[in-house]
């Protein structure tokens, strides 16, 4: 590429996060700006700044779908772009392997790439190898980093704090965000003890989920900020399996296979809870042992070894389709008692 041709340069920024982006002068703006300085810096190599501007607010380095990126890459492959300027060369990617993907896409389109913060750029063997070096310590550092928010997550939960998802029904978060703890929503919390009550009563999913429906019970009511409505429709069966199973009732807090106690209260006693925990796995028994009789059954049917053995999420059986069903290679559920 020669020094005193023109070289069309366009500029690239990004912030992870979306705080601050509603501000005059933001930080987008700023890695533009520094970008600009030094373009206009090299107007003696022939370097021409575009007027497109490429910014991808509120989105992570650790993948290429991004807006902005999507469409400086196709500006690069139509040939309609020489260099690609970035403030700092995790701006454009943290992964190495996508910058990998980005450098070799480059240099089809005989186009180069420059930090100006870090004084190199994939022009030269030297420029390429360097940014090698620099992406695998960006990489180390965003591992190591996500190493670090699952300890503090999995330390959290551990002294019984609430770290954020779907809320479950009977629980609202605490009025202070700083507590990281939830509080009863009495209306919800009513509902669940009525389901604990039903299957303490029926003892089959299939009966409690009848009755929940008949007697008007629903899911968990969300508003997102857009104003859309999410929920608020009668409980599947799965959704009352995972209430009855789910001990953040009991005034707990699960991380993975361990469970801790909460500083949330508790809107089912540990009596209740028992009760319930107990009916499950007898009636889960059953299903097992039903599930073994129907094996032995089809034992000698090449295309139904699997009948009675597996199950869902919800502990439903999963059987071979009936001989009227049209097989398609799928299996077919029966409810658990």
């Amino acid at each position: 590429m020669s020094p005193r041709c023109k070289i069309r340069c366009a500029i690239y920024t990004r912030k992870s996060s979306e705080e601050g982006l509603g501000q005059d002068f933001n930080s987008l703006d700023a890695q533009y700006e520094a970008c600009a300085a030094y373009v206009a810096s090299q107007r003696h190599e022939g370097w021409t700044l575009l007027d497109e501007r490429y910014d991808d607010g509120g989105l992570s380095g650790g993948t290429l779908e991004r807006p902005a990126l999507q469409r400086l890459l196709e500006e690069i492959d139509a040939g309609r772009i020489d260099m690609v300027v970035v403030y700092k060369i995790d701006r454009l990617t943290r992964s190495l392997a996508d910058f990998s993907k980005l450098v070799e896409r480059l240099e089809q389109a005989n186009c180069s790439f420059v930090s100006v913060t870090q004084a190199f750029n994939t022009s030269s063997s030297m420029g390429r190898l360097t940014l090698n070096v620099l992406l695998s310590f960006a990489q180390f550092e965003r591992e190591v980093t996500a190493e670090r928010i699952r300890d503090k997550i999995a330390a959290s939960k551990k002294k019984g704090l609430w770290m954020g998802g779907n809320l479950p029904l009977g629980y609202d978060r605490h009025p202070d965000s700083k507590a990281r703890t939830l509080v009863v929503k009495e209306d919800e919390a009513r509902t669940v003890r009525h389901l604990f009550d039903l299957y303490d009563e029926l003892g089959c999913l299939r009966k409690v989920e009848e009755r929940a429906t008949a007697d008007g019970l629903r899911s968990k009511r969300v508003v997102r900020a857009d104003g859309s409505v999410k929920g608020d429709c009668p409980l599947s069966r799965g959704q009352i399996y995972y209430l009855l199973r789910n001990p953040v009732y009991l005034g707990k807090i699960r991380h993975k296979d361990k469970i801790w106690g909460g500083q949330h209260p508790a809107i089912i006693d540990q009596d209740i809870w028992d009760c319930v925990q107990e009916k499950m796995r007898q009636a889960s028994n059953r299903s097992r042992a039903r599930g073994r009789s129907d094996a032995h059954q089809h034992s000698n049917d090449p295309g139904a070894w699997l009948t009675g053995l597996l199950q869902d999420e919800t502990g439903d059986r999963l059987s071979q389709p009936t001989p009227r069903a049209k097989a398609v290679g799928c299996v077919i559920m029966s409810p658990i008692d």
